[in-house]
């Protein structure tokens, strides 16, 4: 495993990491996710994201109790949530970033994880109804009182992200740090355009999630929908049809015979293509069982395969043409 430095902070982060999106609370209980994180770790992994409103709160519940039996020196890995959405319903604790949730949402968050502070905090979504400045200084204030570390976002937009930034520069406060966004063979545009120059000039770092695309990077899904898996849970309809888009099958279809000269599996390929990317700091995995997270840790061993001429062929059936060099 191989470890780099999140962005131009000190902190160096796992090229792999492991997150409990869908899976914690909804898939995974705390036996079963004690054995994950102990298998991730045992790989070298020192990064384990989370966010308040997986399963409502229960994935931060699960590996807080998780952490508590692993038992772990604090020092020795890095722990992740993100606030936006809350988990409750009401006008301050829904989808916003004013200054009341996010206190009240970092004291939430460090309960469900018996934890005394996390090592970034992100704000999970941009909110267009709170001036940025009042986030900007609430984040700065959880930061100063030692129940973060750092903070990021994911999913912002870049101006939106330059803004937080200079307005952090001009007050001299803690400015945000990384981004999380989604990235996979499927999704790519938030390292491309104004993000490309924006990675390079601000050094910002990048923790990218579902390097799977949900799964379908897997293979599984070409022959239908698999029983108990994701696509079949309540309230992630939406990923179903993701899964089942004939386009999205065809292009996974064209994968397989690059994965056979390679002698890897889809899933290894398709996280081993993300951390070619120079401004992922880390590629967050998930898993909901053991095998799983075997299985992705290779991916690290995966990667130097990809040579430029693997990854020309990769792009060309996702539609996307090599540029001259200028």
């Amino acid at each position: 495993m191989e470890y780099r430095h999140l962005g131009r902070t000190g902190i160096r982060v796992s090229e792999l990491s492991f997150g409990s999106w869908i899976t914690f609370g909804n898939q995974v209980n705390v036996k079963a996710a004690v054995e994950m994180m102990s298998a991730a770790h045992d790989a070298g992994v020192n990064f384990f994201d989370n966010a308040e409103a997986y399963a409502g709160g229960k994935s931060e519940e699960v590996m807080g109790a998780a952490l508590k039996k692993l038992a772990w020196r604090r020092g020795s890995y890095l722990v992740s949530t993100k606030v936006y959405w809350g988990i409750n319903e009401s006008v301050n604790e829904r989808s916003t970033l004013n200054r009341k949730r996010l206190i009240e949402a970092i004291n939430g968050s460090l309960e469900r994880l018996r934890l005394d502070y996390v090592d970034i905090l992100y704000c999970h979504r941009p909110d267009p109804t709170t001036p940025i400045e009042e986030t900007v200084w609430a984040m700065h204030n959880i930061i100063e009182w030692g129940k973060a570390m750092y903070w990021g976002t994911s999913e912002w937009a870049a101006s939106e992200i330059v803004q937080a930034i200079e307005i952090a520069e001009r007050h001299h406060l803690h400015k945000p740090v990384v981004e999380q966004p989604q990235y996979n063979l499927f999704r790519r545009h938030r390292f491309e355009g104004d993000y490309a120059r924006f990675y390079k000039d601000y050094g910002y770092g990048s923790t990218t999630w579902s390097p799977l695309a949900s799964g379908l990077l897997t293979g599984k899904y070409s022959r239908g929908i698999p029983e108990n898996s994701r696509a079949t849970l309540k309230g992630y309809e939406w990923v179903k049809k993701q899964l089942t888009d004939p386009d999205n099958i065809a292009k996974v279809k064209a994968l397989e015979p690059i994965t056979k000269e390679l002698k890897c599996k889809l899933s290894q390929m398709a996280i081993a293509w993300c951390l070619k990317n120079p401004f992922v700091s880390t590629v967050i995995t998930g898993a909901s069982r053991i095998e799983q997270v075997h299985e992705n840790m290779k991916a690290a061993e995966v990667a130097p395969k990809l040579t430029p001429e693997v990854l020309e062929r990769m792009d060309k059936i996702f539609g996307i043409e090599k540029k001259e060099e200028e």
